[in-house]
């Protein structure tokens, strides 16, 4: 084959593949979960913020329609992550406006294990990380509400995950919410007697009834926050 033939039959296979790239049909992007969705004030009506990473997600849409015409409830527009992430994002997501009732959650994701095979935020600075939300929190004058966290299954997680005891973190947050004087909705106890059949398998999330099921009682919380 001469340098010339060699060359075109290159370009033809290049041209090929390009080709078949091309026909691949593009990746389907998510669609925003409306549960970021910024909300318009009902004038007149409490105002509640709900923070947390995605088990409050999935339970934010249902909160807001039992409380419905009772409390305008807002959530930070994020998964909020480990308790380093709120530390940094605190402030920004609090705002100006006043806050009635702040119903909030850290946990699985600062006991999960990382590839050097601590945890992401070990019990120490988990604490540490979480006496200083709750110090900024206080700040804001609202009725706090603690959320424990959620139960973790055993076994193999899909995707593959490693976690700490959630009971640990749980003890660690009773001892700073006793300390402070904030109230706790035990979601935990809520939630394990429903797990075969609301929890997804071998994942730490919900099914849309689990969700809704834990919406009642935060909503439940909330409604006696703002009675007080």
């Amino acid at each position: 084959m001469n340098r010339r033939t060699s060359v075109l039959s290159f370009f033809l296979v290049l041209g090929g593949l390009l080709s078949a790239t091309a026909q691949q049909p593009a990746k389907a992007k998510r669609p925003p979960n409306p549960a970021m969705d910024p909300i318009q004030d009902v004038a007149g009506l409490p105002r509640v913020l709900l923070i947390g990473d995605s088990i409050s997600i999935g339970y934010t849409l249902p909160v807001r329609k039992l409380l419905e015409g009772k409390a305008n409830v807002h959530r930070i527009p994020t998964n909020g992550g480990p308790t380093k992430n709120g530390v940094a994002g605190i402030t920004k997501w609090l705002g100006t406006g006043k806050w009635d009732v702040i119903h909030f959650n850290w946990g699985i994701h600062d006991l999960k294990f990382m590839p050097d095979g601590k945890r992401q935020f070990e019990p120490a600075d988990y604490e540490a990380n979480l006496r200083s939300l709750v110090a900024t929190l206080k700040k804001t004058g609202a009725k706090l509400i603690w959320a424990t966290t959620t139960p973790i299954p055993d076994g193999e997680l899909n995707p593959p995950r490693k976690f700490g005891q959630v009971k640990e973190y749980n003890e660690i947050a009773a001892r700073v919410m006793a300390e402070t004087g904030v109230a706790t909705d035990d979601l935990n106890a809520r939630i394990t007697p429903q797990l075969a059949t609301m929890q997804n398998p071998r994942d730490v999330h919900y099914t849309p009834a689990g969700s809704e099921y834990l919406a009642q009682q935060v909503a439940e919380e909330i409604g006696k926050a703002l009675a007080k």
